[in-house]
C-alpha cells in the first residue's frame, strides 16, 4: 500500500527479457533511497507495486510478469528512462496524498498541455470504463503520482502540477502523446461497485 507522495526519481540500468519475466534494475537517484531495504519489500515504480529481489548500495533488481509489463508503460521505457519511486507505507507513518495500492487500471495518454504561470495542467484521455471513479476534486494517481483531478468531462480529465511535484516526478517530463500508468481512487472503485451492483 502506498500513498502516491514520491519519494524521488530513479533510473532504468537494465531490462532483462526472459521467456517468463522480465527482470529490471533500477538505481535511484538519492543514494538514501535505499536505506533499510530488505528484500520482499514493495517498491512502487511509476505506480507499479513490484517487489524487491536483489540491491546493494546503488541500485535493486525486481521482476515484472509478462502480464504487468504488457499493462503497464514499462513497455515503452529504455535504459536511461527516469521512474517514479515510492517505498510502501509503514504502519504510524502519517497518511497523505491517498490510498494507492500500486495496480495500474489502465495505460491513458496526454491529450493537452497548459502552462498557467508556474504551474502546469495537464490533460489526460478519459477510458471510458473509468469514468465513474474519476470525478473532480476526487484523486487519481498518474506514474504513481498521487494528484486531485481539476476538471472532467466524458473524454478527458486535468490534473495540476505545482512546482515541488514538478521537480520530484517525472511528470515535468510529459507531453502531448506521452503515455502514462493510470490507477484510479480505490474508494471510487467500491463506490462505482455498489452503484452498478444497486442498479441490478
Amino acid at each position: 500500500m502506498f500513498s502516491g507522495l514520491v519519494s524521488g526519481m530513479g533510473k532504468i540500468r537494465q531490462m532483462k527479457k526472459g521467456q517468463e519475466t522480465i527482470e529490471l534494475t533500477v538505481e535511484p537517484i538519492d543514494s538514501h533511497f535505499l536505506d533499510k531495504v530488505q528484500i520482499g519489500d514493495s517498491i512502487a515504480i511509476d505506480g507499479t507495486c513490484l517487489t524487491v529481489e536483489e540491491f546493494n548500495d546503488h541500485q535493486f533488481m525486481v521482476t515484472l510478469m509478462p502480464q504487468t509489463f504488457e499493462k503497464t508503460t514499462f513497455k515503452d521505457r529504455q535504459i536511461g528512462s527516469l521512474v517514479n519511486l515510492e517505498r510502501s507505507l509503514q504502519v504510524g507513518s502519517r497518511l497523505e496524498g491517498h490510498i494507492v495500492t500500486g495496480h495500474v487500471d489502465e495505460i491513458t495518454q496526454v491529450v493537452d498541455r497548459h502552462r498557467n504561470e508556474n504551474a502546469i495542467e495537464l490533460f489526460f484521455n478519459l477510458p471510458k470504463r473509468l469514468m465513474g471513479q474519476i470525478v473532480p476534486q476526487g484523486s487519481v494517481a498518474i506514474n504513481g503520482v498521487s494528484l486531485t483531478v481539476m476538471a472532467t468531462t466524458n473524454e478527458w480529465f486535468s490534473v495540476g502540477l505545482i512546482p515541488h511535484t514538478q521537480a520530484i516526478t517525472n511528470l515535468d517530463e510529459l507531453q502531448v502523446g506521452s503515455r502514462v500508468n493510470l490507477e484510479t481512487d480505490i474508494l471510487g472503485k467500491y463506490v462505482a461497485a455498489n452503484l452498478k451492483v444497486g442498479s441490478k
